[in-house]
């Protein structure tokens, strides 16, 4: 059974959040909400699904957990703003663990400069972002690039969960 980080702002894409967390927790592996703070509330975006952050960003290391995702909507701005969130990301690459980024998740993957020279895929509004930090972008339903997965938008969830699972 794999440890996966959750990590999450409010105004995440629901269903980017939602479809892959219930497919981690259906196969089996333990699934793990990262908030700001542990028993917050985190509010989706279209508003038909929150969470209560298990944990705290503070209270926990990469070297626990085995994978980390991170949602899209306008949560990863949220994420990428806190230095541990970025920390975390950064020191999970370093262990080689999975990090899959849908639609502006690569945006945390840009704050902790983990995309140079790597192959990956984003919401079309911030390709020119992942292009700056060093990233090959590529307009595909999902990119694995070593330890990196990366896919563009909610249609893209079904190929996105696959490589996730794939990965645990």
């Amino acid at each position: 059974m794999a440890k996966v980080a959750f990590l999450l702002a409010n105004n995440f894409e629901d269903s980017e959040m939602k479809n892959p967390y219930d497919a981690v927790k259906e196969a089996g592996h333990e699934a793990v909400i990262v908030g700001a703070e542990k028993g917050a509330e985190i509010k989706g975006k279209k508003g038909t699904v929150s969470y209560t952050s298990d944990v705290s960003i503070n209270d926990i290391k990469a070297a626990d957990f085995d994978a980390v995702v991170i949602p899209g909507g306008s949560s990863p701005e949220g994420v990428r703003v806190q230095d541990q969130m970025v920390q975390f990301v950064k020191e999970a690459n370093d262990q080689g663990k999975a990090i899959a980024g849908i639609c502006h998740g690569p945006q945390v993957m840009i704050s902790a400069d983990i995309l140079k020279g790597k192959k990956t895929t984003c919401f079309v509004g911030i390709r020119d972002d992942v292009k700056l930090a060093g990233a090959e972008y590529l307009d595909e339903e999902v990119v694995v690039d070593g330890n990196l997965i990366t896919s563009r938008t909610p249609k893209d969830e079904p190929a996105f969960i696959r490589e996730i699972l794939n990965k645990l």
